[in-house]
């Protein structure tokens, strides 16, 4: 099994690699994705949110206000710290549950987008950063969600920098110019990987 680290800043397009690798064959786990899973209604996640929380964390039909409970915790480290100490647990069992699933012969990459922020790259066998200019991150930012400029800078700005990313990389995505583009990329970096693998 090769463990892939996939990471990059906002708006760089890693979730794009990602849909590429997953439909070329690779087994991907968005930790992203899988800790807003363990907090749908009926989850015994969301169930422990109320209870340490409330039910003002919730919208009217019963599932996550996540504005709301952002609001509660970001404000207050020790809320956090009860928050994360529930969700993260969750996060690590579904992640090693989707790892015993995998085939042993699986590419498996691992959607981090804080691997240099938390000096996660020791973990993998090799890390991929999906890299762009600031100014072009932010023009995607505006033109797919609609983030005013300043807002785009800050969420920049509370990331890596491209320099920390790019020193924990074992390949680099560039990501400036069309989808055409990125996905000849991606086909490269897969048969990269597919050798890496082979050659075990």
């Amino acid at each position: 099994m090769l463990k892939i680290g996939l990471t990059g800043g906002i708006g760089s397009g890693k979730s794009e690699v990602s849909k590429r690798l997953a439909a070329r064959g690779a087994v991907v786990i968005d930790a992203d994705k899988i800790a807003r899973e363990v907090v749908e209604p009926g989850t015994a996640g969301l169930a422990r949110v109320v209870a340490a929380f409330g039910d003002e964390v919730l919208h009217p039909d019963g599932s996550l206000n996540r504005e709301k409970l952002g609001s509660l915790v970001f404000a207050d480290s020790e809320k956090l710290g009860s928050l994360n100490a529930i969700v993260h647990p969750l996060v690590g069992e579904r992640v090693a549950q989707l790892q015993a699933e995998a085939a042993d012969d699986a590419i498996v990459v691992y959607d981090v987008p804080l691997l240099a922020e938390n000096k996660l790259a020791p973990m993998y066998d090799v890390v991929i950063v999906v890299d762009a200019a600031d100014e072009v991150r932010i023009r995607r930012l505006a033109a797919h969600r609609g983030m005013a400029e300043a807002d785009a800078k800050a969420r920049i700005a509370a990331q890596a920098s491209r320099e920390d990313r790019l020193a924990v990389a074992d390949i680099v995505i560039p990501n400036e110019g069309s989808l055409e583009e990125l996905d000849a990329r991606v086909s490269d970096v897969w048969d990269d990987l597919l050798s890496r693998a082979a050659r075990g």
